[in-house]
């Protein structure tokens, strides 16, 4: 089950980076889990300043 990201999202833009299959991108002003993309590794996780993404 792919990650994802929740309102508390800031849009800091910290989890990109750690996406090797570029699963994360901007949508509405916060950033958004491609679910068809994400491998679930639970890089973005860690760097995640507010603790936003979560296993979903």
């Amino acid at each position: 089950m792919a990650y994802t990201i929740s309102d508390e999202c800031i849009n800091c833009g910290s989890c990109d980076s750690e996406c090797s299959v570029e699963a994360i991108s901007e949508k509405d002003n916060r950033r958004w889990i491609d679910p068809e993309k994400c491998q679930d590794c639970g890089a973005c996780v860690g760097v995640c300043p507010v603790e936003a993404i979560a296993a979903g």
